[in-house]
């Protein structure tokens, strides 16, 4: 199935902002420290978000950072499942799948989902060629070596300068491999690879990676460099978090992976109204005949 028919087609990035909700099913995850692993408890959660207003649901399976090794096999039966139920309770959602091995997204594409969310940058070898086969869309995000390696301590001469280099030189991979120029999303990857000052430069520079003329996705919920630019502690980053997404959507990112549904979508909306992307829900302050003291 053409990820037009599920949700892609509908999702106008020039006019307005999607809001991408989180749901990672490992045992030790990010933001919910694997209150959402058991099959139920993630599929209940990828619901509700739906039902706050979310127009995306991103699904993962491994943990990004350090922890137990997860086969292939694991991953699959991790993602799949919930996918299907997602799907079946909400055939217009977009589900986009967090994963950087491509036989984990050919499963993923033919369960129902309608994007590859790669956070390596196309470093398997077969997953361009994946995506392209699947009729789907693909994020292509920066980092600097593959997930879950230990790295040496981030070192940019221009942070913002070799991130997009290094995007242009993904999107010029996808589409070698055959993945159309439309069906392509870039993610600069906020503290990917990237200390504090970097991925603030980079939120203070968006601008430049949204001339690359592609939709830009950011993901900064809770990430590292809020908590350390104000000095707080997961949790009780969610102000920050806000914050940092509404400056990035003013400088033209049009996607928005956050794991605060609800605020997100009042905040989106919001700027979205400010931007003119939006019209208000109503019209009743001082637009009455008499009575506006």
């Amino acid at each position: 199935m053409e990820p037009e028919h599920r949700g892609m087609s509908a999702l106008d990035l020039t006019h307005r902002v999607a809001v991408m909700a989180v749901v990672n099913r490992t045992p030790d995850s990010f933001y919910d420290k694997g209150r959402t692993f058991v099959l139920d408890q993630a599929v209940a959660s990828a619901v509700r978000a739906v039902e706050r207003g979310a127009d995306w649901v991103d699904i993962g399976g491994v943990p990004f950072g350090r922890g137990p090794a997860v086969s292939v096999e694991e991953e699959i039966e991790r993602v799949v499942p919930v996918i299907e139920r997602l799907t079946a309770a909400h055939p217009q959602v977009i589900v986009s799948v967090d994963t950087n091995r491509a036989a984990v997204a050919r499963a993923a594409l033919a369960a129902g989902a309608a994007v590859i969310n790669d956070t390596s940058g196309l470093t398997d070898p077969e997953m361009a060629r994946v995506v392209a086969e699947g009729g789907a869309h693909v994020i292509l995000c920066h980092s600097a070596g593959r997930p879950r390696e230990e790295k040496p301590a981030a070192h940019y001469e221009d942070v913002v300068d070799e991130v997009r280099h290094a995007l242009l030189d993904q999107v010029a991979r996808a589409e070698a491999a055959g993945i159309p120029r439309e069906r392509i999303i870039v993610d600069p990857g906020h503290d990917l690879d990237k200390n504090t000052l970097h991925s603030l430069e980079i939120t203070r520079r968006l601008e430049e990676l949204t001339q690359i003329g592609l939709p830009l996705l950011v993901a900064v919920s809770n990430k590292d460099f809020i908590g350390e630019s104000i000095d707080r502690p997961q949790g009780e980053r969610l102000a920050g978090s806000l914050a940092a997404m509404t400056v990035c959507i003013l400088k033209g990112a049009r996607i928005v992976r956050m794991h605060d549904v609800a605020e997100t979508v009042d905040a989106v909306r919001m700027t979205e109204a400010i931007l003119g992307l939006r019209a208000p829900v109503r019209l009743e302050h001082n637009m009455h005949p008499t009575h506006n003291v």
